[in-house]
């Protein structure tokens, strides 16, 4: 019996303090995009190209459109937005910079609540990073910067035989280290920038450009709470190289990184604006 009162489990009701929170957290992100140049675009809710951006398609909540054509409710962004721009608005603006303030939504009756943005045809990280730290600076929030490069692991993958992504999703720490491999054994245990120049003198000429690439990106940060996480590795569809996550302890403020679509690089990241609110209401 569903009485009148619920509401559907994954679904998302704010009110009084939390809304107040949510709405203050919106204006500070907007305001700071604003003021870098970034403009604003909301999407429609239903999409035909989810399938491009989730990896998991049961993940997707499906509907049919008046001609019996399959569509989703939107459950990323992203591909959507670029797609928009490039197909739809191209002719009408060549501007590059975009956010957006909106849910996706997951099967069967999930919602979050979103801050994203998009920077077309940029390919240096830092400089979206740098913008995701200062909105969660304004709202008094100082977590940690984790970076990661997620062609490490589809380069050991391939140079190492028994190892597999599934590996480096479920961090198998002891299988690493079986090998005995000293540039890997020091590649497991690399979380600081500092770490980096004797591990640059001993690993493979293709690990070595790609821990160039988080070197950089490290040395661009305006504030110096960095870890790096080299094995880390996450199944995304767009999201194929350089990656971040803001974290403090098990929370998950914010996730971005370096993407390609048509062959044009961007970046972008997502706050997520639920998580955020939590915190700040406790």
């Amino acid at each position: 019996m569903i009485f009148e009162h619920e509401i559907p489990h994954g679904t998302r009701l704010y009110f009084g303090k939390a809304a107040k929170v949510k709405r203050k957290i919106e204006n500070i992100a907007s305001d700071i995009l604003c003021e870098n140049g970034f403009e604003e675009i909301v999407t429609p809710v239903f999409s035909y190209h989810q399938h491009l951006s989730i990896a998991d398609q049961k993940e997707l909540v499906k509907v049919n459109d008046a001609k019996n054509n399959s569509l989703t409710l939107r459950a990323d962004s992203t591909i959507d937005v670029v797609r928009i721009i490039e197909k739809r608005l191209g002719a009408n603006t060549e501007h590059k910079k975009w956010f957006y303030i909106q849910p996706i939504f997951r099967y069967p009756t999930e919602e979050h609540y979103q801050v994203g943005v998009e920077f077309m045809g940029e390919k240096k990280l830092s400089s979206v990073l740098n913008i995701a730290v200062n909105i969660l600076a304004k709202l008094e929030l100082i977590p940690l910067i984790q970076i990661s490069n997620m062609r490490i692991p589809q380069i050991l993958s391939e140079m190492f035989e028994g190892l597999a992504l599934e590996d480096f999703r479920h961090l198998n720490i002891e299988k690493f280290l079986n090998l005995k491999v000293d540039w890997l054994t020091k590649l497991v245990y690399l979380q600081h920038v500092e770490q980096l120049d004797e591990l640059l003198e001993i690993a493979p000429s293709e690990i070595q450009e790609e821990l160039l690439k988080m070197k950089d990106v490290s040395h661009e940060m305006a504030c110096g709470n960095i870890v790096l996480a080299p094995l880390y590795y996450a199944e995304m569809l767009y999201y194929k190289e350089l990656f971040f996550r803001i974290i403090d302890k098990n929370e998950v403020y914010a996730k971005g990184g370096r993407y390609e679509n048509n062959e044009v690089s961007s970046v972008g990241f997502a706050i997520y604006t639920d998580t955020v609110c939590e915190t700040l209401t406790k």
